[in-house]
């Protein structure tokens, strides 16, 4: 485990370990860790979380509409596919639209293949991902506790 390219989610039910994939997503794994080193996912909940397909989360409002004040990314698609665990990025019908959104998927989503920048998987704390309050808004959102690249804790 290389933990410059680890990172540590702290849910409220325990710890999440996902392993980043730069060799996928350069530009969205350097945004994921510059945005948890600046502390901006800490407290922000998941807006959206649909059981069987996925869990949104990213947004500072809370509201699925907004990410950080960072210019949004130019896509990196890959064929990696969206399957149980994989972190992928939210974005807009615009294919350079990603920012700060992202979702992991609970379960196979293959239809989003090549349509969505795969940056990252979850390797350890599956379970608390799957624990989130489901809706879209949940009636009281889970939330990111902290969020930290495992080579600064």
């Amino acid at each position: 485990m290389d933990p410059e390219n680890t990172l540590i989610m702290t849910l409220e039910a325990g710890a999440v370990t996902i392993k980043l994939r730069p060799d996928l997503a350069p530009g969205h794994v350097t945004r994921i860790k510059e945005l948890a080193r600046e502390g901006f996912y800490d407290g922000v909940v998941f807006h959206r979380v649909i059981p069987g397909f996925m869990a949104q989360g990213g947004d500072p409002t809370g509201t699925g509409t907004s990410g950080s004040k960072k210019p949004n990314l130019k896509a990196e698609f890959s064929k990696e596919p969206h399957v149980r665990g994989v972190c992928s990025m939210a974005r807009t019908a615009v294919p350079d639209s990603a920012n700060s959104q992202f979702f992991i998927c609970f379960d196979d989503a293959r239809f989003l293949d090549g349509q969505y920048t795969v940056w990252g998987e979850v390797i350890e704390g599956m379970d608390h991902v799957d624990g989130l309050p489901k809706g879209e808004p949940p009636r009281a959102p889970g939330k990111i506790v902290s969020m930290k690249v495992a080579a600064d804790a």
